[in-house]
C-alpha cells in the first residue's frame, strides 16, 4: 500500500495564507515501516501571523487535516512549524493554549477570640 502525498496535501494548505508561496519549504520524512511521517514547514515570518490565525486556529486546522488524512491510512503524522514557539501552537502534542498555572487558594485568616 502507499502513502499519501503528504508534502503536497500542506502545500495545498499552507499556500494560501502566503503572499510569497515560493517561500515555503516543506520537509517530509516518511517510515513506511513504522507507518509514520514528520512534516516540518518553514516560510517568512512576516506570513506566520495569517499561517498560524487567530489564537493558533489556521495552524491547528492544518494539523487536524494532516493527521485525519495520515489516520485514514493507518499512518500517524506529527507537524511541526520550524522556529515557531510553544505559545504558537508549534508542537503538536500539546494545545495552542500556554499551560495555565494553577489557582492560589486564599489563605485562612486566623481569627482570636477576645
Amino acid at each position: 500500500m502507499s502513502s499519501p502525498d503528504f508534502s503536497g496535501l500542506v502545500k495545498f494548505l499552507v499556500e494560501p495564507f502566503l503572499d510569497a508561496p515560493e517561500a515555503l519549504r516543506i520537509d517530509c520524512e516518511q517510515n513506511a515501516v513504522q507507518a509514520k511521517v514528520w512534516i516540518r514547514v518553514a516560510f517568512s515570518g512576516d506570513e506566520r501571523g495569517k499561517v498560524f490565525g487567530r489564537g493558533g486556529r489556521n495552524i491547528q486546522a492544518i494539523r487536524n487535516v494532516v493527521r485525519a488524512t495520515a489516520a485514514l491510512w493507518g499512518w500517524s503524522a506529527y507537524f511541526d512549524v520550524f522556529g515557531a514557539s510553544e505559545q504558537e501552537g508549534a508542537t503538536p502534542h500539546r494545545g495552542s493554549h500556554p499551560p495555565r498555572k494553577p489557582a492560589q487558594k486564599p489563605k485562612p485568616q486566623l481569627r482570636h477570640k477576645s
